[in-house]
């Protein structure tokens, strides 16, 4: 099958045309306009610095339902130390630098252009973070992990995560899970397989079974606004 290229409009082709491997279109920009359009229809960007915007649709389509997640015995034991303290939306722009700047060796795909759009997103209360920090007695609190993505209806949109202390990012997706279902969330969009999230109960699904399934989260009445 083509790619396609994309017009300056922010219309995409059929998630169902796009390549095997789940490429449907190149080009195109990263306005608001195009990311809403591009998510709310089962489309991510992912590319690397110095090549065009690719967009994506992948099939199957790894998801996690928020009431089923599942936590292993050895992140159990650590929720129960205490380790961390979590917060929501507190440090959005500094969780996406860090989720870039810990994939700069292998090559990101959190572009500047990618960065600030999300931070824009962040500012109409659409995009969220939750952060972990470091609590040592008598230390400044660091963030040592967290995760980031787009809230959309009751779909988030998870982007990436990061850690530099043992379990921080596990602790975060831990409470992202308590946040999604608290405000009614039904779907967790996790894009593509890792076994790490296997672990925590993510599954796939046929691409036509989550665009059915996005469409019904995405009519849920849950507001905007930031996380606390």
């Amino acid at each position: 099958m083509p790619i396609f290229r994309l017009s300056s409009e922010p219309v995409f082709p059929p998630p169902a045309l796009a390549e095997p491997e789940g490429i449907l279109a190149v080009g195109g920009d990263l306005s608001l306009r195009r990311l809403l359009t591009a998510y709310s229809e089962g489309i991510f960007p992912w590319y690397s610095r110095g090549e065009p915007i690719l967009w994506w649709s992948p099939d199957p389509r790894l998801i996690l339902e928020p009431h089923a997640l599942h936590i292993p015995k050895s992140l159990t034991k650590t929720l129960r130390k205490n380790l961390f303290s979590v917060t929501c939306d507190c440090a959005f722009p500094q969780v996406i630098r860090a989720c870039g700047q810990l994939r700069q060796k292998s090559g990101t795909w959190i572009t500047h252009d990618l960065e600030k759009a999300f931070i824009q997103l962040h500012r109409l209360g659409l995009a969220h973070s939750v952060e972990t920090w470091s609590t040592e007695e008598n230390a400044q609190p660091i963030l040592v992990g967290g995760l980031y993505g787009l809230a959309l209806g009751g779909v988030f949109f998870g982007e990436s995560m990061f850690h530099i202390r043992s379990e921080a990012s596990k602790v975060a997706l831990v409470h992202l899970a308590g946040q999604l279902r608290a405000r009614g969330f039904t779907l967790l969009d996790c894009q593509m397989k890792t076994d790490h999230l296997i672990r925590f109960g993510a599954y796939e699904i046929p691409r036509a079974i989550f665009l059915t399934r996005l469409q019904d989260a995405l009519r849920l009445p849950i507001p905007a606004g930031f996380w606390r």
